[in-house]
């Protein structure tokens, strides 16, 4: 299975400048906390790093999948970013999101223009919807995470982390499907390549560290956790692959260390990030790694009555 080369990320970078923002890196930390610094993809458009794969997807489409549109399956981040990629190509989508979607999500997905269906709780009930839906009416599918050109695009991620970042020593990286850090692995392994990559996932969805274990991508009974946007139950054929070639640790938080590093964001940082956002915070906060480590703050699309919980706690 090929993996995606920097060169393929370098072309991504230049396809979706204009779309996607280059987001800050900013340090954060000490006053007795380790030193480090955020990456601050939720200040992209739609609030989180998926524009830049969706982007990078949808400007290499034919003329005619373009005229006929786009689907996806989203718990919400990717949708969103796929209907406004769409919207800015002048393309119609369509999402389709589990019916537990977080309205923030929901409504977001609907205000870039996008139609909006819904598929049970699991990845494999939306993404059957999705195929179904596809079929039927002759759209593109748009994939959330296990795609060549989405890889690519979220590798830009990486590619302005190492440029932004020059003493980087160690990035922390969200895990869903394993999209970002696939990308965001190629990129650093390529250009720093002493430094290390560690991805971080919720405990009540394991599903790269108990791939892994296996030697092989395996299907979760189940995932739960705040972090509704790492809740895949399985990662990708191809994002395995880059996570296991590229990839230095895996590792696994509760949903205490979580909530808690979505209230460290907004006390230390004046940031508001989602819990999906803030799990490689809550990885720094454990580690305390040597200076030079950067946590990518994956999104902040979170509810107000949720996020005023997590920051008054």
């Amino acid at each position: 299975m090929s993996l995606v080369t920097l060169e393929e990320i370098r072309a991504a970078a230049t396809r979706i400048a204009g779309v996607a923002r280059r987001t800050p890196v900013i340090d954060v930390g000490g006053f007795g906390e380790p030193p480090f610094a955020i990456k601050c993809e939720n200040m992209q458009p739609a609030g989180a790093f998926k524009i830049r794969g969706a982007s990078n997807m949808i400007a290499q489409l034919p003329a005619e999948a373009r005229a006929a549109g786009v689907i996806t399956y989203s718990s919400g981040n990717h949708g969103q970013a796929m209907a406004l990629a769409a919207r800015t190509a002048g393309i119609r989508s369509v999402v389709v999101m589990p019916e537990t979607a977080p309205r923030v999500k929901v409504d977001g997905a609907r205000r870039l223009g996008a139609e909006v269906l819904f598929a049970g709780t699991t990845v494999l009930d939306r993404k059957a919807r999705a195929e179904s839906e596809a079929a039927a009416r002759g759209l593109t599918m748009v994939p959330p995470f296990d795609h060549p050109w989405i890889i690519a695009g979220q590798g830009t991620c990486g590619l302005e982390v190492v440029e932004q970042y020059p003493s980087l020593s160690a990035v922390y990286v969200p895990m869903g499907g394993g999209g970002l850090i696939s990308g965001v692995a190629v990129a650093v392994k390529a250009l720093r390549p002493a430094a290390r990559v560690i991805g971080v996932e919720p405990e009540g969805a394991p599903k790269m560290t108990a791939s892994r274990a296996a030697g092989h991508p395996v299907t979760l009974s189940k995932t739960a956790s705040i972090a509704d946007g790492l809740l895949s139950i399985r990662p990708g054929d191809l994002t395995f692959a880059h996570v296991q070639a590229l990839v230095d640790d895996v590792l696994t938080f509760t949903e205490a260390e979580i909530a808690a590093a979505v209230k460290w964001l907004f006390d230390h940082a004046n940031v508001v990030a989602e819990p999906s956002g803030a799990v490689s915070v809550a990885a720094v906060l454990r580690q305390r790694p040597a200076p030079g480590a950067v946590a990518i703050v994956s999104g902040g699309n979170v509810p107000p009555e949720d996020y005023a919980k997590y920051i008054t706690a």
